[in-house]
């Protein structure tokens, strides 16, 4: 069967089939039904997961060998196949058959950009047949103040028709950025209802000092830098845990990436699997080189203190606990 992202959940809670084809032209979308299958595979006992990446020197063969072994202790797994180029006809080949007889007790999801003619062809027609093609499509400007009033209502924050329209002319174009905006949002003004003015007034924020500039210092090793950002933040009247919320986020990336790199050989292969986008990805090469795994579990633990202090669930000030992370990423050694 053929199905849409939005229709994609409640297939799933039908129960799931073996093979799976996530596709189209829009990545975020295309990434976030892939997710929703990984997480409907894991509840249903699917806890092994492999990923390959298919470039022009991928070994078919190998992937078919290794497939029909099934691990003597994994009852259940799931098989993902990325791809970010065009298939050659081995591939499609591959892909048809596998898509028409799937290992046993495995689930095939096989996630990748692809524009509406070769939507048409054999081996994708072999898994609408024998399993789903899920199509995702860009969201059109006329469709994207829609888009966003519903992704902020999922965060609880309501949006007036014409707020919308000002955060579509923003983000125009771009969805990843859209919804990037839609979760500082929800950070910044939980349970609210926002018109024009706040949303000019937000973007106007970001013009300025921005916490993924923080960020991207902290992480590639430039603490003086990083500190001046921060100190920035505060003073334009940054909310603390909007602050923090950036470094985490890539903290917890950095986190992901050198715990596949144990069994991961590329780097960038990490970094595809873990689905850090390409504008990220700098400043967490330079800090793959300085933190050691010791190191990042230290931090992440900093991370969750500080947290706690930003919440207010613990006693302290936010904005020390918040500069000590910053200054301990960027690579500055604190005193006890």
């Amino acid at each position: 069967m053929r199905t849409s992202p939005d229709a994609l959940q409640a297939g799933l809670g039908r129960g799931l089939r073996s093979a799976y084809l996530v596709t189209g032209a829009e990545p975020l979308l295309i990434a976030e039904s892939a997710a929703l299958i990984r997480q409907a595979a894991r509840a249903a006992g699917y806890a092994d997961r492999e990923v390959h990446f298919i470039e022009r020197s991928f070994d078919w063969d190998e992937l078919l060998r290794d497939s029909a072994n099934l691990s003597l202790f994994a009852t259940r797994r799931l098989i993902e196949l990325k791809f970010n180029s065009a298939l050659d006809a081995e591939a499609q080949r591959v892909l048809a058959s596998l898509a028409a007889q799937p290992p046993a007790d495995t689930i095939l999801l096989v996630a990748g950009e692809l524009d509406r003619k070769p939507l048409g062809a054999a081996w994708v027609k072999a898994f609408e047949q024998e399993g789903v093609v899920v199509v995702t499509q860009p969201v059109e400007r006329s469709a994207l103040p829609g888009w966003i009033r519903e992704r902020l209502g999922r965060h609880g924050v309501a949006i007036d028709p014409a707020a919308a329209e000002v955060l579509a002319d923003r983000v125009e174009g771009n969805l990843l950025a859209a919804q990037q905006e839609v979760e500082r949002i929800a950070l910044l003004m939980p349970g609210t209802t926002l018109g024009p003015e706040d949303v000019a007034r937000l973007v106007a924020d970001s013009a300025r000092y921005d916490v993924f500039e923080l960020s991207a210092a902290a992480f590639a090793g430039q603490p003086e830098r990083a500190l001046r950002v921060l100190a920035g933040l505060r003073a334009e009247g940054r909310e603390p845990p909007l602050v923090l919320w950036a470094l985490v986020n890539d903290l917890r990336a950095l986190s992901r990436v050198t715990q596949r790199l144990v069994r991961e050989r590329s780097l960038d292969g990490a970094f595809r699997a873990e689905q850090v986008w390409s504008n990220r990805q700098a400043p967490l090469r330079a800090a793959i080189g300085r933190l050691d795994r010791k190191s990042i579990d230290s931090l992440l633990l900093a991370a969750a203190r500080a947290d706690r202090v930003a919440k207010g669930s613990l006693r302290g000030d936010a904005w020390v606990e918040i500069e000590r992370l910053a200054a301990r990423i960027a690579g500055l050694a604190l005193a006890a």
